[in-house]
């Protein structure tokens, strides 16, 4: 048996402030052995990444207070507890003995300092190196985890390089002076599938090169199957069940680990309501159990109903003919463009009434400038946008503003699109205002209770911040101030990718339902094609500005023709399914 690495013993640690005192952590116990991959699995607020940071004493003292418990890490064959060390001797620890990859590599990367300086830097303080050497390492480590061209991204800022990229940064960063342990803190969410396999593979690579213990913290059970030897599985602040991948994908034991498991749309044929977390805690409810040979002549059949037939047959509520978006990249001095990237490059399809059509594909080909397009919040540079027969690419501003009254958008990032400073009441009647919906504010008021309601919060939360509101909730209180202005035509751009895999079964169920009462068309714009095969009529394949494929949802999935569908779908991490 390998030797032990950590150990953490009975730990609690709670949240005190003036007013109120929170436990976040409750009687944790785990092990990780040297060599060894251990993920830690659980949704926003289970208490997974605040265990992390407590291993790298990260967080402040208070608010946090260490109720009790240990956290044993072991060099050079001695067992030191890091609850006991000081500042300094912590320091000592960090990013030498145990590193962190953090989730959000943008926020953990210095804007205004090179990629290579940050690395270097690492390297100087913790193995006393010239600058020569440690630029030198650098460049090895910038090879290693396979990052185009090392020595110019080694003077390139975070901001030029794409997430993936900046996530190889941060590996980099992290095994710069060989650790014993490695902390991998949602290392790929919100990446595409095809970027979150090759960084599951990298990080399984350098951890049996450099024989590293590894914690794996993420929220989605999938993934566990691409990397892990073993699961912990965490539950509001405590650890409910432990075991090896097999185990826990073949004979879970925690209604909560059931709930995981199930909520995945891998697992689920379009149209049908995805079980939540309530599901299972209140209820007895059955994992569903059928092979992937079962699963997928199920979805065949599918496939020859009359629901995507019927659509094909109504008339186009949007057209979209020869759409061109150009960005200029480099101009002479007089101005004139020399060279152009191509971001949609002469794009046509059609979308019929109450259909929904997903639009799949990896960062940067196109997707999202395709959607923002499409109502103008991005200028074409040629083609044609017939909107109900209207050509909505060459009105007039005003006319077009007008227009977004019947065209709405859900954005990625739930906080970013919504003013911190307004309560989520205003936010929603916000649009109702600028359109003139209703006469006044108290029948946009009782409207907007009305939407709370329908997205599954409470008429309580009309005064509340965004801040006070998880990432789910925020995402439901974009949807209500979509819904509010009673739109022909919503575009959801990536609105499920960032989410827990139970959040998201919970959003994907309420755009069902809202559809079903709306009747609304809509275009899902994901790099997920699990998540758009269930809830689209039909899939359009993006790449390089260009539309690669299309065709119904479980056409395009279980038989796709071209070489770039079938790199992303067999980059979908499905688990273990039996």
């Amino acid at each position: 048996m390998p030797p032990l690495l950590l150990q953490i013993k009975n730990l609690s640690v709670d949240f005190e402030t003036e007013y109120s005192s929170t436990s976040a952590v409750k009687n944790v116990s785990l092990e990780i052995n040297k060599g060894e991959i251990v993920a830690i699995v659980g949704e926003s607020g289970s208490g997974k990444t605040v265990t992390s940071l407590l291993i790298l004493q990260l967080l402040q003292s208070p608010p946090a207070k260490y109720s009790s418990g240990e956290i044993l890490f072991s060099k050079n064959d001695k067992q030191i507890n890091l609850l006991q060390l000081s500042e300094q001797e912590m320091r000592d620890i960090r990013g030498n003995e145990i590193a962190m990859i953090f989730q959000e590599p943008m926020t953990s990367l210095n804007p205004v300092q090179t990629c290579g300086s940050q690395v270097m830097e690492a390297i100087q303080l913790h193995e006393k190196k010239n600058k020569n050497s440690a630029r030198k390492k650098t460049i090895e480590l910038f090879e290693q985890v396979q990052l185009p061209n090392p020595v110019n991204i080694l003077d390139r800022y975070p901001h030029q390089l794409s997430g993936g990229q900046k996530q190889r940064v941060m590996i980099a960063m992290a095994m710069s002076c060989n650790p014993s342990l490695l902390i991998a803190d949602e290392p790929t969410t919100a990446l595409d599938v095809t970027v979150q396999k090759t960084i599951l593979q990298l990080i399984k690579n350098l951890q049996q090169q450099h024989e590293m213990g590894v914690i794996y913290i993420t929220h989605d059970l999938s993934l566990v199957a691409e990397i892990a030897d073993k699961v912990i599985v965490m539950y509001k602040g405590s650890v409910v069940e432990t075991g090896s991948v097999k185990d826990i994908f073949l004979n879970a034991q925690h209604p909560y680990t059931k709930a995981l498991l199930a909520c995945r749309p891998v697992l689920h044929s379009k149209g049908k309501r995805l079980p939540v977390v309530s599901d299972f805690l209140v209820t007895s409810y059955k994992l569903p159990v059928t092979s992937n040979e079962q699963q997928q002549t199920g979805n065949q059949q599918l496939a020859t109903g009359n629901n995507v037939r019927t659509l094909l047959e109504q008339k186009p509520v949007l057209k979209v003919q020869n759409l061109k978006v150009y960005f200029p990249v480099r101009k002479n001095f007089f101005g004139k463009v020399l060279l152009e990237f191509k971001a949609v490059d002469d794009v046509s399809f059609e979308i019929m009434k109450g259909e929904t059509v997903g639009l799949v594909g990896e960062s940067g080909c196109g997707k999202t400038t395709l959607g923002r397009a499409l109502i103008r919040l991005i200028e074409p540079t040629a083609g044609n946008i017939l909107f109900d027969g209207k050509d909505i690419a060459h009105i007039q501003k005003n006319e077009m503003r007008r227009m977004r009254k019947n065209i709405q958008i859900i954005f990625q990032d739930p906080y970013g699109s919504l003013n911190p400073r307004i309560t989520i009441g205003s936010a929603i009647q916000e649009p109702m205002k600028i359109h003139g919906l209703l006469l006044n504010n108290k029948q946009r008021r009782d409207k907007v209770m009305e939407l709370l309601e329908k997205v599954d919060l409470k008429q309580e939360h009309f005064n509340r911040y965004p801040h006070e509101f998880s990432g789910g909730q925020r995402q439901r209180i974009c949807i209500a101030r979509a819904l509010g202005l009673n739109p022909q035509f919503l575009i959801c751009d990536e609105s499920v990718s960032a989410l827990d895999v139970s959040v998201q079964a919970q959003v994907l169920n309420l755009l069902n339902d809202l559809k079903k009462e709306f009747g609304f068309t809509s275009i899902f714009i994901s790099h997920d094609l699990s998540v758009v095969r269930y809830i689209s009529d039909r899939i359009m394949v993006m790449n390089k500005g260009r539309i690669e494929e299309s065709g119904s949802a479980d056409e395009v999935y279980f038989h796709p023709k071209e070489e770039y569908t079938k790199k992303l779908i067999a980059s979908i991490p499905k688990g273990i399914v039996v």
